[in-house]
């Protein structure tokens, strides 16, 4: 790729308990010089910085040269570099993308890699891409994905490839060289990224008529004149080799960082059209296309290939297409079989990941009452142990009094063992398992670990749990994991100290064939807005929000059976309710 462009690397020395740290790298593609890169991705490596504190980052500039051996050798984990370089990285070593840059400030926030072919301003200018022929036409380097590559794919679906040109200028870096290429009569045309004709006119570097766009695009979403398709932004990928759980978090971690200038990371977007582009180019992954084999004249001229062979035998052709019809099409199913199942299974690990994710993120915000629950069992045992302590001291040997102090020690033990096996088999990542639960006795549960967040936020909790509730089949930890999340919403929604005062009304009831959960709270309640896109992926009121909660919710409601909703309350706030089915003896 681009030879004259630098990059740096963020490496992030990872601190372990009694073991030594591991240097993590990420690799940043620097089309604008090592500088500016710093510059760009500064409020990136803060935020990582500020979420990932066992993690400690530092930016080492390299070359791409230095980059391709530093991927080839294994010894970086992470990549962020322009739609071209990832999709050929993705291709010879196996990247993955992660998240891509989001720029808030567009109606089209992602799709916003393209280039703008300039001319001067002067009667009779160019005016689409066949006027080009003949001129001279400057570019960064022939390498480049939106300083060259990009124009090129609209060069050639226009008709004009790069012969019918007086020539091919290039600057070098910074693309600004291009500008002065063409005021100089060095070249008479030349291409730029999308949005730095603007950049230029905005800093007073270029008058605002003195270059026309060349084939301009009407894209009125995007606030940037272009000559050419847009492709989706940078994206962040990881290495074959990177840690799944680092890569986790370092997912987690960009989706929630908060935009900067403008920029910020979201869910990593389709990068079909930048292979449209190279196979259409014969690039990169598909530069073998351009190599001249029988193969490929075969294909080339299959249609005369197929005339004369209908011509000589058309009664073996026809035999023979109908049995190939019958083939091709037995093995379509069973591709679309595969691939639908492979499917499946990879919706279904996304769905574990996100529940994991959603259960991580609620424990966290219970961290105190878990620290207060553990405190009162090893407390006791402090207690005990200072009390046998003193008695053989003092000389009291009673084999009875040491014997019951060291039953205590034993049960104080057992109780905080227990409080870290459910904290454990809430959080670790398991298959679903159902069994017969009351749901009273799970809602039960939910409150004790939430009591910690309930009393931090001065939030009192009325529960009505009705008596004689039947038995019904779910999984507790999905069904926990549900009611945290609502509660945790309720006490989010109440901002006001006296909304927060009037408390949470969590109640059961049996409703027909199914066992009814609400949970209430004195919130704003929901606007229409807000109501319509409840329950939608990574729509989220809360400033630090990923979206995922209430989605996660209802994924697993309606895997039990049941159903979630929202209601407003006319005295001010909603209920969130959910059903879940009794079982066929229970519901008669």
């Amino acid at each position: 790729m681009i030879r004259s462009l630098c990059a740096f690397v963020l490496l992030a020395l990872v601190f372990a308990q009694a073991a030594e740290a591991r240097d993590v790298t990420i690799a940043v593609l620097a089309f604008q010089g090592s500088e500016r890169a710093v510059k760009d991705f500064e409020p990136t490596v803060a935020h990582l910085e500020r979420t990932l504190p066992e993690h400690h980052f530092i930016v080492l500039p390299l070359d791409l040269a230095g980059i391709a051996t530093a991927v080839e050798a294994k010894s970086i984990d992470f990549v962020i570099t322009n739609p071209g370089e990832y999709v050929d990285l993705e291709y010879r070593f196996g990247a993955t993308r992660l998240a891509t840059l989001e720029s808030r400030d567009h109606a089209v926030p992602t799709d916003t890699v393209g280039s703008t072919v300039v001319v001067p301003n002067r009667p009779g200018h160019a005016e689409t891409f066949r006027d080009l022929a003949g001129l001279r036409l400057a570019v960064v380097a022939t390498d480049a994905f939106g300083g060259w590559q990009v124009v090129s794919r609209e060069m050639d679906e226009a008709g004009i490839a790069t012969s019918k040109l007086a020539g091919v200028v290039e600057t070098g870096f910074p693309m600004e060289n291009v500008l002065a290429a063409i005021r100089s009569g060095q070249a008479d045309a030349g291409v730029l990224r999308t949005c730095l004709l603007e950049d230029e006119i905005a800093d007073g570097r270029v008058m605002a008529d003195e270059f026309a766009v060349v084939a301009e695009r009407a894209a009125s979403d995007f606030p940037c004149r272009s000559s050419s398709r847009l492709y989706p932004d940078w994206p962040f990928a990881r290495l074959a080799g990177t840690s799944p759980d680092l890569a986790k978090a370092v997912t987690a971690s960009l989706l929630t960082m908060i935009p900067v200038e403008g920029r910020a990371w979201t869910a990593p977007q389709d990068y079909t059209s930048v292979h449209a582009l190279f196979r259409q180019l014969r690039i990169g992954p598909y530069e073998y296309l351009a190599r001249s084999t029988l193969m490929g004249f075969v294909r080339a001229n299959w249609h005369w290939f197929l005339a004369a062979g209908l011509g000589l035998v058309w009664w073996i052709i026809h035999v023979a297409r109908v049995e190939t019809l019958v083939r091709r099409r037995t093995t379509e199913l069973t591709r679309e079989i595969q691939e639908r199942e492979k499917a499946e299974q990879a919706a279904r690990l996304h769905r574990e990941e996100r529940d994991q994710f959603s259960r991580l993120g609620i424990l966290g915000e219970m961290a105190s009452n878990i620290a207060h629950e553990l405190n009162q069992p090893l407390a006791a045992i402090t207690n005990y142990a200072e009390g046998i302590t003193r008695l053989i001291d003092a000389g009291r040997t009673d084999p009875d009094i040491l014997r019951d102090g060291a039953r205590g020690i034993a049960g104080q033990a057992e109780r905080a063992g227990v409080i870290i096996r459910r904290i454990r088999s809430f959080v670790r990542r398991r298959e679903l398992r159902r069994e017969n639960l009351d749901i009273n006795e799970v809602v039960r549960e939910a409150l004790v670990l939430f009591e910690g967040p309930a009393r931090r936020n001065d939030v009192p909790l009325h529960v009505h749990l009705a008596a004689g509730m039947p038995p019904l089949s779910a999984d507790r930890i999905e069904i926990e994991q549900v009611l945290l999340n609502l509660l945790q919403n309720a006490v989010d929604a109440m901002s006001d100290p006296v909304a927060r005062g009037r408390g949470i009304g969590v109640s059961t009831v049996r409703s027909g064939r199914t066992v009814e959960v609400a949970i209430r709270d004195h919130g704003t309640g929901l606007s229409p807005e807000v109501e319509a896109h409840l329950f939608d992926t990574f729509f989220t009121t809360k400033p630090q929000g990923l979206g995922l909660g209430l989605p996660i919710c209802r994924t697993i409601v309606e895997s039990h059976g049941g159903r979630l909703w929202a209601t407003n309350e006319a005295s001010g706030g909603i209920t969130m309710r959910f059903t879940l089915p009794l079982p066929p003896e229970e519901s008669r």
